[in-house]
């Protein structure tokens, strides 16, 4: 008896989280705000439309730390001109910004 060969779909491979909300996102990046750089704060402190670059929260330095963990965290890059608050400034952004980029 001859046994046809099995047609096998090719593995997609690892999926990026797309599946993640804009709220879990921003929980993660809250998080690692409050960790990193508010460990003196109360948590109250960080809501979703807090100024973290115009505010004075992060400055150069810690922007630069939070676009490292981003890219890591979430799979994705930046490029230059979106290391500025337009995409940075507030968890909102962040969320919606990395949301677009996951896509």
């Amino acid at each position: 008896m001859l046994r046809r060969p099995v047609r096998r779909r090719p593995w997609p491979g690892p999926s990026r989280e797309t599946a993640m909300d804009k709220e879990s996102i921003r929980q993660t990046v809250r998080d690692y705000i409050l960790r990193e750089f508010l460990q003196d704060e109360p948590d109250a402190i960080l809501n979703d439309d807090t100024p973290l670059i115009t505010g004075g929260v992060l400055d150069s330095i810690s922007t630069i730390k939070l676009v490292s963990f981003l890219e890591e965290n979430f799979k994705v890059e930046f490029a230059a001109h979106e290391v500025s608050p337009e995409y940075l400034d507030s968890l909102q952004a962040i969320g919606d910004t990395i949301a677009d980029k996951l896509g």
